[in-house]
């Protein structure tokens, strides 16, 4: 029990790193929770900082959520509870991850919506179902320029394109665990961003072209 309590813990810590709040304190002297969304993640640094600093923090917090899920689908951990299970251990260390990354032990349990943290997860989990979310993520905000519309429908996507991939490919089948996991995943992501579906509803939520660039202070 005590590897895989460890393993949880190390994946939530991993997850944890404030990413968007350290960028914002060391380079621009201020915390990105004061400002627009009031969130700690990739898209409140783009409409307060600029699209330099975001695609640096989305990398940073994607590579989170790769790491740990990555490491378990490559390393044998013999005698851990559900070592027998690859899928499941895969689950819990990029979900321990995201819950990092979202409630964050160094910044209050304040942290970012968990969009870039999970998509990392996802790309050790989904390969081949991801791209396909990451397109219908990009036609949306093209069309709309709502960031927040576009991870909702990106991560409903997810357990369609798995269950479609599965039913029609006879080389590429998903297991059970990875299949209810999809569609957890998705209902995870729209609950992270209930606020923005009332903003959606109000014609209030914030479009991705609108950005207050900070200058960066010496």
């Amino acid at each position: 029990m005590f590897p895989l309590i460890l393993m949880i813990f190390t994946s939530y810590v991993i997850g944890s790193f404030p990413t968007a709040i350290i960028v914002s304190k060391l380079i621009y002297k201020t915390d990105v929770r004061d400002h627009g969304s009031g969130n700690a993640g990739a898209t409140n640094i783009f409409r307060t900082f600029g699209w330099k600093p975001a695609l640096f923090v989305t990398i940073v917090d994607i590579f989170k959520g790769w790491l740990p899920t990555y490491l378990i689908s490559i390393y044998k951990f013999e005698g851990m509870l559900l070592s027998d299970h690859l899928d499941i251990l895969m689950i819990v260390a990029g979900f321990s991850a995201v819950l990092g990354h979202t409630y964050t032990i160094f910044a209050g349990f304040k942290g970012g919506k968990g969009v870039a943290t999970a998509a990392g997860m996802l790309i050790a989990l989904f390969p081949i179902a991801l791209p396909i979310c990451i397109v219908v993520f990009i036609l949306t905000l093209m069309s709309s320029g709502i960031v927040s519309l576009g991870s909702m429908l990106a991560a409903t996507t997810l357990p369609i394109v798995v269950f479609l991939i599965d039913a029609f490919s006879k080389d590429m089948n998903t297991s059970s665990t990875l299949k209810i996991f999809s569609i957890l995943i998705a209902v995870f992501i729209v609950f992270t961003h209930r606020s923005n579906i009332t903003k959606i509803k109000n014609g209030t939520e914030n479009k991705f072209e609108k950005a207050i660039v900070f200058k960066r202070k010496k």
